[in-house]
């Protein structure tokens, strides 16, 4: 049986956790929400490091079913845990590091080889070097592969790019999506960072206050106007393209969705038919009625507006329908 299900509850003095989660056996999920919702509790909760009632399935295999009074402690789980800082053995260099994430996995249970890790994680160059010579973005990288090294049934990530800077985060983002690619392993990542999140997931749990807000397909939520994800300064769409080429000269990337085709500066070609995940902020988003002429805009798309919401004194979202995609528009009062 394929997918992930996780039924909790964890009571503290000042704070309770009660979920019910239904997520999808591949791919990146995302745990989204403020500080304090419950997403690292929640984590640590179905990797068995926090004694929570009820059940845990991770394709088709119990991890603990309280009903049944059964309970996998941590290390009988078969899962990978990535922490914001690396923690890497200092006494130890990167392919001893990597290593130690395959002794207690038998040989033949091995579903991710030593190899495939440091080639997904672009770590070759590094396997001789030392915890201390070594970056953050390069750190976190090893911590990642050391993790995939035991083979997980599920990997879970807390905030693995919290303590790096915007050019190790930069640095350490593309090879997230190559493992999303890549591997047929199911992924859950907390995050509180909505560009991570539109990067990496293909679903999306909002927490608040220890409790699911809403869960479903990222682009989904992202763009409904009845959740916190959009509103704000970083209230996004996603768009699902293709590439159809690349001018050279003008540095420009084409590519053809469903509401049409856009035009995005790249200063590297992709391969034509490619496909890609684009994020198209609300504010970046302007409005006319007719079809603008003379204007440097190269992007003009037909949508047609499904809903309004209030987002701020003076400003208004818009939703908007582009042949099946949803966008979002942030505009001032005065113009809607």
């Amino acid at each position: 049986m394929s997918g992930i299900s996780a039924r909790l509850r964890l009571q503290r003095p000042d704070f309770l956790l009660d979920v019910d989660l239904h997520l999808p056996g591949q791919g990146v999920t995302a745990l989204f929400g403020p500080s304090g919702c419950g997403k690292t509790t929640c984590l640590r909760a179905m990797a068995g490091l926090e004694q929570a009632t009820g059940r845990v399935e991770v394709n088709g295999e119990p991890w603990q079913d309280s009903a049944t009074k059964l309970w996998l402690p941590t290390h009988k789980r078969q899962l990978g845990y990535v922490f914001q800082e690396a923690s890497l053995f200092a006494h130890l260099n990167v392919r001893q590091n990597m290593e130690y994430g395959l002794r207690r996995l038998q040989p033949g249970r091995r579903r991710v080889s030593l190899d495939q890790a440091v080639e997904l994680l672009g770590l070759g160059a590094l396997l001789a070097r030392m915890p201390h010579t070594l970056s953050g973005g390069e750190r976190q990288r090893v911590a990642i592969a050391r993790a995939l090294a035991s083979s997980p049934r599920l990997l879970l990530m807390d905030e693995p790019l919290a303590a790096l800077d915007a050019a190790r985060k930069a640095e350490v983002l593309p090879y997230l999506e190559r493992l999303q690619r890549s591997l047929d392993i199911p992924m859950l990542y907390v995050s509180h960072s909505p560009d991570e999140v539109a990067r990496l997931a293909s679903q999306l749990v909002l927490l608040q206050a220890g409790r699911v807000a809403a869960q479903g397909p990222t682009a989904e939520l992202m763009a409904r106007l009845d959740l916190p994800l959009s509103h704000g300064d970083t209230a996004a769409a996603l768009v699902q393209g293709q590439v159809l080429g690349h001018d050279a000269r003008d540095h420009l990337l084409s590519v053809a969705f469903s509401g049409g085709q856009l035009h995005l500066v790249a200063t590297h070609p992709r391969t034509v038919g490619e496909s890609v995940r684009l994020r198209v902020l609300a504010r970046d988003v302007s409005l006319a009625r007719t079809r603008a002429a003379d204007s440097s805009i190269l992007n003009l798309l037909p949508a047609r507006i499904t809903q309004l919401a209030q987002d701020s004194p003076g400003q208004v979202l818009v939703a908007l329908d582009s042949a099946g995609t949803p966008l979002l528009a942030r505009i001032t009062q005065r113009s809607c």
